[in-house]
């Protein structure tokens, strides 16, 4: 019997959570393909073709060629570093074609793969609504802050007054500007007087805006197929990390404890990821000091590779074993 082929879409420098998933996979028997998308186009090329109505295609890499049709399931990681090169041997002026032909190629062939995908290039997409987030977790009952997306200053200056002035502001999207040729990403921050000030920049950019919690703890829950992997965090005890964690991630990351999640919110957690049909997802929490559970968002691109390292990579494992389809997984939402 051939082995399983399971095709990973990430890039060279991505960080050691890919490795110990290649480990697992190779351990239980399966294949891994390596689908270093900084590679490509330069160093590594993608075909597909139709002949007779049959469809076939081809990923050559520096090291092999594989067929994509024997792919029996795809982790879509990170496409980080497309087109890395292009910049100094394509024409400028043609170059943001090119890179829009390089997307569609890529993301065409992910999407039409007929495999399982952990997940399809579509629902990362459908996951960029945390408006939609909110929604379903407040469905499946879930507690959710207080809330408010817009552009509109008086709308949002009417919703900081309802929450008394504590309230948070960040971007809905993954942010980050570049200053002096050095990335700064845009964290979570409290809304000050001075800001409320500069509301009337709203009306260029919409922002989220929600109450703020106060906080007991901060949880990462990481769920893989049907599996929960919760850990904590006291955030409260470093001052720059009381609003965002993410500020202080690397000084705090020996930091995180193993937790054990109510019943009940693991259940709610697990209809949430259902209702998208995820089989991966890192969830934030937030633990008030009156115990009460808010959901803030899921990420279907998530990292977890420094809780990976608290449990002996069991989240790794896990990860292997859904791929291979090895353990129950979460079936496709229904449209």
């Amino acid at each position: 019997m051939q082995p399983k082929k399971i095709l990973i879409v990430t890039h060279t420098g991505d960080n050691s959570s890919v490795d110990a998933v290649i480990r697992s996979i190779e351990e239980a028997g399966g294949q891994a393909i390596r689908f270093d998308v900084d590679r490509y186009p330069l160093t590594t090329t993608l075909t597909t073709s139709f002949r007779g109505n049959q469809w076939s295609g081809l990923l050559h890499t520096p090291g092999a060629d594989y067929e994509l049709a024997d792919i029996s399931a795809v982790w879509y990681r990170r496409s980080h570093g497309l087109g890395k090169g292009l910049q100094q041997t394509a024409d400028p002026q043609f170059l943001p074609a090119i890179m829009g032909e390089l997307r569609h190629t890529l993301m065409g062939m992910l999407e039409g793969l007929p495999c399982f995908q952990m997940e399809r290039f579509s629902v990362y997409r459908r996951l960029d609504s945390k408006e939609e987030q909110l929604k379903k977790a407040a469905r499946h009952g879930l507690l959710i802050p207080n809330t408010c997306i817009s552009n509109d200053e008086n709308q949002v200056r009417a919703f900081i007054r309802r929450q008394n002035g504590l309230v948070i502001t960040k971007m809905q999207s993954a942010f980050a500007i570049n200053l002096d040729e050095e990335e700064h990403v845009v964290f979570t921050n409290e809304v000050t007087p001075a800001s409320i000030n500069d509301l009337n920049a709203l009306r260029l950019c919409p922002m989220m805006f929600q109450q703020k919690i106060e906080k007991k703890l901060e949880l990462r829950v990481t769920i893989v197929g049907q599996a929960l992997f919760a850990f904590s965090i006291d955030s409260q005890r470093v001052d720059n990390a009381k609003t965002d964690w993410r500020k202080e991630g690397a000084s705090m990351i020996n930091d995180w404890q193993p937790y054990e999640l109510p019943q009940q919110v693991k259940q709610q957690l697990l209809a949430f990821m259902a209702g998208y049909g995820l089989n991966y997802g890192a969830i934030d929490l937030l633990l008030t000091p009156g115990d009460e559970y808010y959901f803030l968002e899921v990420n279907a691109a998530g990292e977890y590779f420094w809780l990976d390292r608290l449990c002996d990579n069991a989240i790794s494992r896990q990860i292997a074993a859904v791929l291979l389809g090895n353990v129950v997984r979460m079936q496709p939402a229904v449209k």
